[in-house]
């Protein structure tokens, strides 16, 4: 029986990037992913826009959201790395961010030799707050 490819395969190793459809048309590699990085970016921080935040302090700090996106094109939450300050002064962040997530619409899966690849991606996201 053929074994399913479960593994994740690293982002920099892929033929072709994950995708959305607006990036759809673009051929050149470099291109493509740069409009995968600008689109999931904006998408997420169109969402986080939608809330607004009160903190005692102003805050500004680069936070790490780790994301799956599955073989079909799925994307899932993995981990959210922040400062114990920024957790602290933003305890609806994560959820926050799972749940914008959750809204961005499927895209195209990374593909390798020809297969759809479940893939991690790192989208590294400025939070700046003034008090």
């Amino acid at each position: 029986p053929m074994q399913a490819l479960d593994t994740v395969v690293d982002f920099s190793l892929v033929d072709t990037f994950p995708s959305f459809k607006n990036c759809d048309s673009i051929f050149d590699t470099t291109q493509k992913s740069d409009c995968f990085r600008k689109t999931i970016h904006l998408k997420i921080g169109k969402e986080l826009e939608k809330y607004s935040f009160t903190i005692k302090d102003s805050l500004s700090e680069t936070v790490f959201v780790n994301l799956r996106i599955s073989s079909k094109g799925k994307v899932f939450l993995e981990e959210v790395q922040s400062s114990e300050y920024c957790r602290m002064q933003l305890p609806e962040l994560d959820s926050l961010l799972l749940l914008s997530i959750q809204n961005l619409p499927t895209m195209f899966p990374a593909i390798k030799r020809g297969i759809p690849v479940t893939t991690r991606y790192q989208l590294p996201i400025v939070i700046q707050l003034k008090e």
